[in-house]
């Protein structure tokens, strides 16, 4: 065994050795007695050796520096003696496999474990929150630096999604001191900034030796400009301050300028930040007295510059923006039941496919709200449908989710149709859907006076949820759906039991409403209008129609147009297929050269090898 492999191993065989090799110095404090024990019952006598002299070899220098573990261990496992020299050296026990039989060890490794755990909990309770937000927020700085290097949003987005941490930990001295040392004292965007935070004075304020460590930084940012990206992400932060605040007017006021700002810009890796730009742009003014549905809102103000927006968007090719923009006055339009204003946008723009999952599910509850208004209820439900699967799984999304939900069993209930019971068993909706399922209990026996009882108890829900209006157009599916349980339950019976039953007001209205019901479709029967009764046909096999086919072409469809979008949203590296061609335009130049070099003689067949084989 080599000298450096050899004087590497434990104190017991180097000891043996007659190398006396300690991993403790002349300053360190003696080992302890039970560890010398220990180590003198392990160590072999060899050649006049005994366990006073290795006690005391352990006390003593040593000639070469020990390594600090830099030798492999065999099998993974360490010795006795490896485990009994960390101890007298006070170092913490490895994590590694450990031999049973070791006595006092399982209480020291406790011991140890403790002290790092205690020692991990007061480094993270010494984090200042404010100087790890502000490092933070520089570190974003970078990523969007390489955004725009690169030309690569996902570095954008990646800065968009890390808001949501550090939004709690947000403040006015956090902010400044982010602009201050980043931005010069000349800088108008500074001043903008730090005006809208009510920090103006800051740049004046500034201590000496802070305005140093300053102009050093300032002065290695000296030769390059500030980003708009930086200034437009630094814009989003202020926003997101001022609206978790409640400053409603002055965010409102500074979004506007912000906004007109933004308008003079026309760079593709600001796409992303401009429509989180105008998302709460737009959240501002919903909130401003007066507030809709009153046609004198504030939120009307800001359609013209919403629709100018849009419009550059989409000449720009604007993906994100348009987007954004697009659902924002959908919402706009509703607010204020502005529903044919609203028809006519979706009919003269079209929406970027290639847009974002959560847009995407955004609007297609907007657009199933107004096809839901319209009476359109197929288009509706299929809208709704997509707004529910595309809706986001986090617990932040909840709501989104919640309303969709509840819209889409109105829907369902206005169709005929009646939901799942499962849906109401979810644990995200099950509170909040209680009173839809009291509804669609009403509805599924044809109960009209407990349809009528559950819309009177629950109507702020159902106003607050903006459902109110279509759930008092089921009263006539309540009825329908009475006089088809009945066509199923009676093979004939007089419009006057029917009356009684429904709670109608005359014999007549009963016979108009049974008329509609079997011009719809609703049930098979005929109205005998002499004798004043209804006599229902035999209800056929179902499988016979067309009906199951229908469900299940609709189920395929919609597996079908998942796999298609799932595609779709597949990302692959930028430029890859160049470098592939480029890769196979060099086999090919090598494949020739050797071709040629074995015409001319210069190789043979064999030396060319695997290489060659494929020619």
């Amino acid at each position: 065994m080599p000298a450096e492999r050899r004087s590497l191993r434990s104190n017991s065989k180097s000891d043996a050795n007659g190398n006396s090799q300690s991993s403790s110095s002349n300053k360190d404090k003696p080992a302890p007695a039970r560890a010398a024990a220990n180590k003198a019952k392990s160590a072999p006598p060899k050649k006049g050796s005994s366990a006073k002299s290795a006690a005391n070899s352990n006390m003593g220098g040593h000639d070469k520096p020990h390594t600090n573990g830099s030798d492999p261990v065999e099998n993974g496992v360490n010795s006795t003696e490896d485990v009994d020299m960390e101890e007298d050296t006070a170092v913490p026990p490895s994590k590694g496999p450990r031999l049973s039989g070791e006595p006092g060890q399982d209480k020291e490794d406790v011991a140890m474990e403790g002290v790092e755990d205690a020692d991990a909990d007061k480094s993270e309770s010494d984090v200042d929150p404010k100087a790890k937000t502000v490092q933070d927020i520089k570190n974003n700085f970078t990523l969007l630096e390489r955004a725009v290097t690169h030309f690569d949003p996902r570095f954008t987005l990646r800065v968009l999604r890390s808001i949501s941490s550090m939004r709690k930990c947000l403040t006015p001295d956090v902010l400044a001191e982010v602009l201050v040392q980043t931005y010069p004292s000349s800088s108008s965007t500074a001043s903008f900034l730090l005006e809208a935070i009510g920090k103006a004075g800051e740049f004046e304020g500034a201590a000496s030796g802070s305005k140093m460590e300053v102009d050093s930084e300032k002065s290695k940012l000296a030769s390059r400009e500030t980003l708009p990206e930086i200034d437009t992400y630094m814009s989003i932060l202020v926003q997101i301050y001022l609206y978790d605040k409640r400053d409603i007017e002055n965010g409102a006021q500074f979004s506007s300028k912000l906004v007109e700002r933004l308008r003079t810009l026309n760079r593709r890796t600001l796409d992303s930040l401009a429509a989180r730009v105008y998302f709460y742009y737009s959240l501002f003014f919903e909130q401003l007295a007066p507030l809709p549905p009153s046609p004198a809102a504030s939120i009307v103000s800001i359609r013209q510059p919403l629709l100018a927006a849009l419009r550059t968007a989409v000449l720009r090719k604007d993906v994100d923006t348009q987007a954004t923009v697009t659902t924002l006055l959908l919402r706009n339009y509703l607010s204020t039941s502005h529903i044919s204003q609203a028809d006519l946008l979706i009919s003269h723009n079209r929406f970027p496919p290639s847009a974002s999952n959560n847009q995407i599910a955004r609007y297609l509850y907007y657009l199933g709200r107004i096809r839901a208004i319209q009476l359109r209820y197929t288009d509706a439900h299929g809208h709704l449908i997509g707004a529910t699967r595309k809706s986001p799984s986090s617990h932040s999304a909840g709501g989104f989710y919640q309303a969709s939900t509840k819209l889409l069993v109105v829907v369902e209930l206005l169709m005929g149709d009646i939901p799942d019971r499962s849906i109401f068993r979810q644990p995200a909706l099950e509170r909040a859907m209680h009173p839809y399922l009291l509804l669609v209990q009403s509805v599924s026996v044809g109960d009209l006076d407990g349809f009528l009882n559950i819309v009177r108890t629950h109507s702020a829900t159902f106003r607050k949820d903006g459902t109110y209006t279509l759930i008092l157009r089921l009263r006539q599916n309540v009825i329908k759906t009475g006089i088809r349980m009945m066509s199923l339950s009676y093979s004939r019976i007089s419009l006057r039991d029917i009356c009684v039953r429904l709670g109608l007001d005359s014999e007549e209205s009963a016979e108009y409403i049974v008329a509609k019901a079997i011009r719809d479709g609703v049930i098979e029967a005929t109205l005998d209008h002499e004798q004043g009764f209804m006599k229902s046909k035999d209800v056929g096999d179902i499988y016979a129609t067309r009906e199951p086919g229908e469900v299940f072409h609709e189920r395929i469809r919609a597996c079908l147009s998942l796999h298609d979008e799932s595609v779709k949203a597949m990302r692959f590296p930028m430029n890859q297929h160049r470098l592939e061609l480029k890769n196979a335009q060099e086999a090919r130049e090598r494949e020739r050269e050797l071709a040629k070099e074995i015409q001319e003689g210069d190789i043979d067949d064999d030396d060319a090898g695997g290489d060659f084989d494929g020619i």
